[in-house]
C-alpha cells in the first residue's frame, strides 16, 4: 500500500488514460449513424514482466491499437458496436511475449416509447468477444480471468415489462465462456469454464426515487477438464470429477429509478453452489453498483459483487470471489483535460478442493491513475500509472504466481475522427 500511495502521488500530475474519452465528431452516415475510427500508439515500462516474487525483471514494450466505434440511434431503439485490434511488442522475451489481441462488442436496446408508463416494454441484448493477451490491462475483465492468453465471450439479454407505473418485472439470460490458451511446455495449465444463466425479477417503485425488487436465477457451469497436460492422469480426472456445476441465487434489494444525479442498485441474499457433484457451498452473496454525477466536472462509480466459480488455477477445486472497484473522474481546462483514479480489490477463497495444498486465499489489489489531454479535436495525449500487488493467505506460499508486486507506466498518442 505504501508503494501504491507513493506511485499514485508522484504520477498524479503526469499520467492519464484515453479510455474515458467520448468526444463529439466522427463520420456521419445519414442522420442516425456515426462512425468513429481511432488509433493509439503507446510505450509502457513494466517493472515485473514475469509477475514473479523472486526474479523480477523489467521490460519495455510498444503497442499499436486501431479501432472503430459505431452508433445508430433510431426512434425506439439504439445500436452500438465496436471492434479493435492491438499488437504488443516487447524488448525482453520478444519471442514469447509479443502478441496480438482483438475484440468486438455489440449492444442493442429497444423500447416501445412509453418505458415510464404502464403496459410498457423494453428489450436489451449485449454481446462481446475478446482475445486477450497475458499482459493486458491489469484492471481488465471486471475481475474475471487471470493473466494468461485467453478467449472470452459474453452475451446477455433481458426483456422488461412495466405493468403499472409502480409494478414491473423482467426475465433475463446469459452465457459466459472463458478459454485459456495453454502451452503445456512452458507452464502449468489453466482451466477455463463456461456458464449459462437464466432468471427473473419483480419490482415495485415505492416512490419516484425508491425501487424495491426481488430476483432469482439458476447458473449452470461446465469446467474444461480436458486440458490437463499429463495423459496418464487426464482420464482419471475426467472420471473422478464431473465437469458440471450449478448454483441457485435469491436476492432482494433496492435501487434508484429516476434519480437525477445519483443512481444505485444494492442487492443481497443467498447462493447455493455445488461443484462437480461433490457437495454444496451455501453463503451470503451481494451485488452493488452506483454512479454519482457530483457536478458537471466530477463523476464517481462504485461496483462490488461476490460469486462462486470453478477454479482457474487447479482442477478439482472451486473458489469464491469477492470484488470491489471504485473510480472517479474529473474534467478540467474546459473539458480538454480529464483526470481519473481507479482502485480495484479481489479476494479469492477456496470453498472445495481435493488437495489441502490448494485450500488457500489470494488477495489482488490494483490501482491506476491517469490524465488525458485533447490537443485538438483529432489528437490527444495520455498516460497512466498502474500498480498491482498480489499476495496469498496460506497454501500457496512458495508459488510465485500468487505473491508479487508489479507497476507499469504508460504514455501514448491517440488519433481519432
Amino acid at each position: 500500500m505504501k508503494k501504491l500511495i507513493l506511485i499514485l502521488g508522484l504520477m498524479s500530475g503526469l499520467i492519464a488514460t484515453a479510455e474515458v474519452m467520448d468526444r463529439p465528431g466522427g463520420i456521419r452516415i445519414g442522420q442516425r449513424m456515426v462512425l468513429r475510427p481511432y488509433v493509439s500508439l503507446s510505450y509502457t515500462y513494466d517493472s515485473n514482466v514475469d509477475s514473479s516474487s523472486t526474479r523480477t525483471k523489467g521490460s519495455h514494450s510498444f503497442s499499436v491499437n486501431p479501432g472503430l466505434n459505431l452508433t445508430y440511434v433510431g426512434d425506439q431503439f439504439d445500436l452500438a458496436a465496436s471492434g479493435w485490434y492491438q499488437y504488443h511488442a516487447y524488448t525482453s522475451y520478444s519471442d514469447s511475449l509479443n502478441n496480438h489481441s482483438y475484440g468486438e462488442t455489440v449492444s442493442f436496446n429497444w423500447h416501445d416509447g412509453a418505458t415510464a408508463e404502464s403496459d410498457a416494454w423494453s428489450f436489451m441484448l449485449a454481446e462481446t468477444f475478446s482475445r486477450i493477451s497475458q499482459d493486458d490491462d491489469m484492471m481488465n475483465d471486471g475481475g474475471r480471468g487471470i493473466g494468461r492468453n485467453r478467449n472470452q465471450f459474453n452475451i446477455n439479454t433481458a426483456l422488461n415489462r412495466n405493468f403499472t407505473e409502480k409494478l414491473h418485472a423482467s426475465v433475463y439470460g446469459g452465457y459466459y465462456w472463458l478459454d485459456y490458451a495453454n502451452d503445456n511446455k512452458s507452464y502449468a495449465p489453466m482451466f477455463g469454464w463456461d456458464r449459462w444463466t437464466a432468471g427473473g425479477e419483480i419490482g415495485y417503485r415505492l416512490s419516484r426515487w425508491t425501487d424495491f425488487f426481488i430476483n432469482g436465477n439458476y447458473q449452470g457451469y461446465h469446467q474444461d477438464n480436458g486440458s490437463y497436460p499429463y495423459d496418464d492422469l487426464s482420464a482419471l480426472f475426467r472420471k473422478q470429477y464431473s465437469g458440471r456445476s450449478d448454483s441457485f441465487t435469491v436476492h432482494g434489494g433496492v435501487g434508484s429509478a429516476f434519480t437525477e444525479r445519483i443512481s444505485y442498485r444494492i442487492s443481497g441474499g443467498w447462493t447455493s453452489y455445488q461443484y462437480a457433484d461433490t457437495g454444496r457451498s451455501n453463503g451470503f452473496t451481494y451485488d452493488i453498483s452506483g454512479r454519482w454525477k457530483m457536478s458537471d466536472n466530477w463523476n464517481m462509480m462504485l461496483l462490488a459483487s461476490s460469486y462462486y466459480q470453478p477454479s482457474e488455477r487447479e482442477y478439482g477445486s472451486a473458489r469464491r470471489n469477492d470484488t470491489i472497484s471504485w473510480g472517479i473522474a474529473h474534467s478540467m481546462v474546459r473539458g480538454k483535460l480529464t483526470a481519473t483514479l481507479d482502485l480495484a480489490y479481489r479476494h479469492e477463497s477456496s470453498v472445495y478442493s481435493d488437495d489441502s495444498g490448494n485450500e488457500y486465499g489470494c488477495d489482488i489489489l490494483t490501482g491506476r491513475i491517469g490524465l488525458d489531454y485533447a490537443i485538438c479535436k483529432f489528437v490527444s495525449v495520455y498516460g497512466r500509472a498502474e500498480y498491482q500487488t498480489e499476495f496469498d493467505r496460506g497454501g500457496y506460499t512458495d508459488d510465485v504466481s500468487c505473491d508479487y508486486d508489479r507497476w507499469r507506466l504508460t504514455v501514448g498518442l491517440r488519433l481519432q475522427y
